[in-house]
Order: C-alpha cells, then sequence, then structure tokens
C-alpha cells in the first residue's frame, strides 16, 4: 500500500482497488493475473499489461498469477510458454510458484458445462460454423434460433459426450450457451462454448477431442484461481457480460472485470498477425529482430526493464484509446542508459590521423571517465599512438561557417587526449580523404593547454594499432510513417522504413570492448547507446547493436 500512498494521482483502476479493499470486498484480498495465450512473442503492449497486473498486487500487497490460456493447440508451442516466462522475469516480475494453465482446469470446465447442459443453459447444435454466422444476424439485426436450440438435456448429454470421446469430425457440432439470439450485444448470441478440434495439446497430449472456446475458459479459470480483479483491454468489455453470465449461472466466484486501453505506438504495428507476417515474409529476421516491438526484441536491442518499466508507468493507465508517441519510449531509454551506460570511444566511419610529430615507436595511456552521471564507475585507461581513427565527417577540407571540427589550420581537442592541428591531407584515386596529417601540442595532455587559448571542438578517436575491429548495426524505426496501417487500401509493408538497419562492417573501437558482456550497456561517445549482440557476435567479429541515438533526429525531420 505504501507504494500507492506516495503517487499524487491514482488511475481509476488503483482507485477501484482500494475502495473494493477498505470495504473488505474478496476479504480485503488483491489476486491479479496476466493470462497471455502462448502461440506468440509478447511485445510492448504486453509489457503494459504485465506491468499493470504485477505492478497492482506489488504496490498493494497482494498476488499476480502467471496463467497461460492454451485452449487452442493448432496454433500453441511450448517455444511461445518458454519465451513469455523469460519475458516476464526479465521485466523484474515474480509470479512466485503461481504458474497455472487454463488445461490445468479442462476437466473442470467440462463439469461446468455438464451444469449448464442440465440446468437448461447450454446445448450441442449441429449447425455449421457458416450457419451459425449466418444465424448470429447482425448489429442492426437480431439473430435466428438454431432448431438444435431445444434438444433435451439428456440428448445434449450424450452428444457432448461423443463429441468428448472423438465420434464427432470437427465442425460437425460445436456445445453453445443458450441465452438470447435477440440481444443488442451480440456476445450474448449462444455463444459457442466447444469446439470439436482433434490437435494433441503440448501439456494434456490426445486427452481431449474437444477444447473450450477463450470466452468459456477465461473468466472461469479467473474464478477457479480466486482472482478478485480481472483486468482486461478494453475490447473485451463487451464480452463482460458474458462472462457474468456464466459465473452468475454457475454460482461461483465472481472476480470484477475492470477494463483499460490498450498501449498505441506511432511508427509500430503490434498486431499478432501483422508481426507474424514480417518474419514469415522476411522484413525482418525473426521475433528478437531489434526493430521489432517484441519484449525480445527490445531486450536484443540493448533496452533495459527499468526503462519499459518507466514508460509504462509514465503512460498511465486510462479508458481513452489514443497513440503514445515512440518517442516518449526512446526518451525512455536515453534518460535511463544516461545514468547507468559506460562511456567509451568509438569510430563507425574511420579515416587515419597521422600524427607526424608523436614519436614513432611511442604509444601512452590516458584516462577517461566511465560515466560522468556516476563518480563510482570510476576511470580506465585507453592507448593512444601515433596514428589514430577519428569519423570521416570530423574533416572537412573546405568547412562552412561554424564547423568547429577538423579542417586544415584548424586545432581541435581529442577527448581526453590533446590539441592536434591538420597540416595536410592526402586523397586516394577516387578523390577520397584516405589519411590526415596532424601535429600535436604534447603540454595539453587531458585536453586543456597551459598557455590558456581555448578550441571550440572536440572529436572522439581511437589508437589505430590499438583499435577494435567490429561490425556496428544502426538500428532505426522499422516504418517512416507514425500510422503504418491509416490507409486501408495500402499494404502496411509498403512503409516500412527502408534505412530501419544499416550495418556498418569496419568500425574500429577502444580495445576495452573486446570484453564486453552480454547485457551491458555502453554509450559510444558522440554517437549513442550500444550493446553487444550475442546472438551474432563471435570472438574473430563482435558486432554491436544501437539501441538509440543520443537525440531524436525523427523530432527534426518532422
Amino acid at each position: 500500500m505504501s507504494q500507492s500512498e506516495e503517487k499524487t494521482t491514482l488511475d481509476f483502476i488503483r482507485t477501484r482497488i482500494i475502495e473494493d479493499i477498505e470495504s473488505n470486498k474478496y476479504g480485503g484480498k488483491l489476486i491479479t493475473r496476466f493470462p497471455p495465450e502462448p502461440n506468440g512473442y509478447l511485445h510492448i503492449g504486453h509489457a503494459k499489461s504485465i506491468c499493470l497486473n504485477f505492478g497492482v498486487a506489488n504496490e498493494f500487497d497482494g498476488k499476480c498469477n502467471l496463467r497461460f490460456d492454451d485452449t487452442n493447440p493448432a496454433k500453441e508451442e511450448s517455444e511461445y510458454v518458454e519465451s513469455i516466462k523469460k519475458d516476464v522475469k526479465w521485466l523484474g516480475f515474480d509470479w512466485e510458484e503461481r504458474l497455472y494453465y487454463a488445461s490445468d482446469y479442462f476437466d473442470q470446465l467440462y463439469e461446468f458445462a455438464l451444469k449448464l447442459i442440465c440446468n437448461g443453459k447450454a446445448y450441442v447444435d449441429s449447425l455449421s460454423m457458416e450457419e451459425i454466422r449466418e444465424y448470429r444476424g447482425t448489429l442492426s439485426e437480431p439473430g435466428k434460433e438454431s432448431p438444435y436450440r431445444d434438444r433435451s438435456v439428456d440428448e445434449n448429454l450424450e452428444l457432448i459426450e461423443k463429441m468428448k470421446n472423438g465420434e464427432f469430425d470437427e465442425g460437425e457440432c460445436v456445445l453453445r450457451a443458450k441465452i438470447n439470439m435477440s440481444s443488442g450485444n451480440i456476445n450474448m448470441r449462444d455463444p459457442v462454448m466447444y469446439r470439436v478440434l482433434k490437435e494433441k495439446h503440448h501439456r494434456t497430449d490426445d486427452k481431449w477431442n474437444i477444447y473450450p472456446m477463450y470466452d468459456w475458459a477465461h473468466g472461469q479459470s479467473d474464478s477457479i484461481e480466486g482472482v478478485t480483479h480481472s483486468l482486461c483491454t478494453l475490447e473485451f468489455e463487451d464480452h463482460r457480460p458474458l462472462y457474468d453470465w456464466f459465473i452468475e449461472n454457475l454460482g461461483i466466484h465472481h472476480p470484477q472485470q475492470i477494463e483499460f486501453s490498450r498501449l498505441n505506438l506511432s511508427y509500430t504495428v503490434l498486431s499478432k498477425r501483422k508481426l507474424m507476417q514480417l518474419v514469415k515474409e522476411n522484413y525482418v529476421n525473426g521475433w528478437d529482430d531489434p526493430r521489432m516491438p517484441t519484449i525480445s526484441g527490445f531486450r536484443r536491442r540493448g533496452y533495459t526493464p527499468e526503462s519499459i518499466r518507466n514508460f509504462c508507468d509514465k503512460i498511465g493507465v486510462t479508458k481513452q484509446e489514443g497513440v503514445i508517441e515512440l518517442s516518449l519510449l526512446e526518451h525512455s531509454i536515453r534518460e535511463d542508459l544516461n545514468k547507468k551506460a559506460l562511456r567509451v570511444l568509438g569510430v563507425l566511419n574511420p579515416v587515419k590521423v597521422v600524427i607526424t610529430n608523436y614519436p614513432e615507436d611511442k604509444s601512452e595511456e590516458l584516462e577517461a571517465i566511465n560515466n560522468p552521471e556516476d563518480e563510482s564507475c570510476g576511470t580506465r585507461k585507453v592507448p593512444f599512438s601515433k596514428e589514430l581513427y577519428i569519423e570521416r565527417d570530423d574533416f572537412m577540407e573546405d568547412p562552412p561557417k561554424k564547423y568547429f571540427r577538423l579542417f586544415p589550420g584548424n586545432e581541435v581537442r581529442l577527448r581526453y587526449a590533446y590539441f592536434i592541428k591538420c597540416t595536410d591531407f592526402v586523397k586516394d584515386d577516387n578523390g577520397e580523404i584516405s589519411e590526415i596529417h596532424c601535429t600535436y601540442d604534447p603540454e595539453t595532455k587531458g585536453g586543456d593547454s597551459p598557455d590558456g587559448r581555448k578550441v571550440r571542438g572536440t572529436i572522439h578517436w581511437v589508437s589505430a594499432k590499438h583499435a577494435l575491429n567490429a561490425e556496428v548495426r544502426l538500428y532505426d524505426r522499422l516504418f517512416s510513417v507514425e500510422n503504418p496501417e491509416g490507409d486501408k487500401d495500402i499494404e502496411f509493408t509498403q512503409y516500412i522504413n527502408p534505412n530501419s538497419l544499416e550495418i556498418l562492417s569496419n568500425c574500429q573501437l577502444e580495445p576495452s570492448l573486446k570484453d564486453a558482456k552480454d547485457g551491458v550497456n555502453h554509450q559510444f561517445e558522440r554517437l549513442g547507446y550500444f550493446i553487444l549482440d550475442s546472438k551474432n557476435s563471435t570472438s574473430q567479429k563482435p558486432v554491436f547493436n544501437r539501441t538509440v541515438s543520443l537525440r531524436d533526429s525523427w523530432a527534426k525531420k518532422k
């Protein structure tokens, strides 16, 4: 409770929870759940739900269950179960011993169904699925009752038993709730509860030939687990009367369902179907491609659990549908990494600098700050020698006004090192600058001049003979427009950003990065935040992924 009391304003869900606890509803207990279907990888929208369900449980001394709604074996795989568990743990949440599956309750759900049949509240329907759709009606027209709706209890019990035993083919019959075919809520027009599905289940194998529909399993699973507050996204608001009907007619524990708006993010698609399309049609390199909005994609790109939790906290919880700017998520990771990322020197587009007056066989170690935001991170030594690499765009032969970096006759500061002045340069056969000649002032070690002269430009560098050669992948937004799904006449893949990935293969990095560890973030000074890609790196050729640039370049474009 203490964390919630620190909040200056409470969202409507936390307000409702406080009211229920204070009124001793549910005996003052709070139990929530996060109920993913194990048929895909979690994305940033799921992260919002995870942070909400586990977050309120932590705030109010409650518990949050992790339950897999594994009711469709045709689309489910154990691989997804393990990835979901990994993602929830990575975000910083713990379900402790409360790991459940809807399939744990298949026997109980079947008994519940028999109870509804015996009470005249459910029947076996032999209409085809196409006929059921036709009979359902529309938003403006009522549905029609099935000719099989008035089958006797005994006949329905016999038929459901045959369905369970595999005596019917798929599509031959279903079990439906008997509610109201004229209801203004289409979900209440005798919804399907069970269908015949002859698929092996990843947990129950071939025990079952019928499987519960999501709407039948969901609410009852909440009830069986003693969930007090069932937090759902707004698309389930119209399903709440159905969940209430099931629970009231079964006479079982009644959780309180509360709906909130789902996350919509600019420059992003979160539809599971469309994400699957991106993977299957090779627009991206798998579910954990760092351009994907999956949690595994964000993790591989270098996002931290703290940044995602902070983002979810900032956007809050409302009932209003809206679109959150992707820049807010990028701000969250910049804010987090600015405080914790180790600073290093790296040159992504190198050109050689020769310091003509530096001794040929000399090299030295200079002290560099690991993180100016955190003194406890200390310092490190970086090697310096006669030949260096700098960024190609840190030199211009004929610069415009207000260009303060290196050009003929100009003096700049090398970060942590010396002042250098350009005296000459060499071009290759293509007219490209291939080498820059400079002199250095040995009195300016550390970046300051004893005579007080000022230089306006500071650039980064690495020692050529000590540099680590690496591949760097510059990831950017996957889509080039804010709403890739905005025009229904244009396939969303037409808006894929052609510059969402740029691979640089001859980058020169400071040698300390030879020991870079998986999951450790770095700031390449002046360039952005990067992380080792453990999936593609080798000891001979490390690969670093850009998490985010230092500044929001898209804001300038807009």
